[in-house]
């Protein structure tokens, strides 16, 4: 009897879990207000520098059948901030990003695959003029409606990727090794608001 119990008590919180992930199929914008585009990079092999972009902008496209979903983005690498400003020059010089001659860093989505509870992003991330197929571990976080009716959606997910491979080349050596390293952590913190005409339908 009490097995029979443990089990009943596990489906249902196993239900009402599953059941709390609410899904509201439609075309979402990235709302940057509370929203982040963050990284990660070692820095003299002890340690790390963190940063973000200011401003970005992306849709995220809700289909039925989640795997069918679709997620595109860009941000403004002139809006680097890592709490430095002449670490932060240095970032937009052509040393790193060349800012003036690729303003964008764009993201555009090839597949979904998973469960929104743990899915797969992969797509195709343009750096410096540099586009590379990456993959993005995720969590999604489901929709729910604002104190104003309007609905919104938000997931986590976080890759890695070799500054390298997209021309961000420059270091110096020290005497532990490089002064910055070259796996570059992007994590992101996505929040998005329906479209109106959607929202309406």
């Amino acid at each position: 009897m009490r097995s029979l119990f443990t089990a009943a008590l596990l489906s249902l919180t196993f239900a009402t879990a599953h059941a709390a992930l609410k899904t509201e199929a439609g075309k979402y914008n990235v709302d940057p207000m509370h929203s982040k585009v963050g990284f990660e990079i070692p820095h003299l092999v002890i340690s790390s520098v963190e940063g973000k972009f200011k401003t970005f902008s992306g849709t995220l496209t809700l289909d039925e059948k989640f795997e069918k979903s679709k997620v595109s983005a860009e941000a403004d690498i002139n809006s680097i901030d890592t709490s430095v400003d002449d670490r932060d020059k240095h970032l937009k010089s052509p040393d790193f990003f060349d800012a003036a001659k690729y303003p964008k860093m764009t993201f555009v989505s090839t597949a979904i695959t998973g469960t929104p509870e743990s899915f797969k992003l992969t797509g195709d991330l343009t750096i410096k003029g540099v586009t590379k197929k990456v993959t993005f571990d995720g969590k999604f976080l489901g929709t729910v409606k604002d104190a104003y009716g309007n609905t919104k959606a938000a997931f986590t997910a976080a890759t890695k990727i070799s500054r390298k491979e997209f021309g961000l080349t420059w270091s110096k050596m020290v005497e532990a090794g490089p002064v910055v390293g070259d796996e570059v952590t992007i994590s992101l913190k996505i929040q998005a608001a329906k479209e109106k005409a959607e929202a309406k339908k």
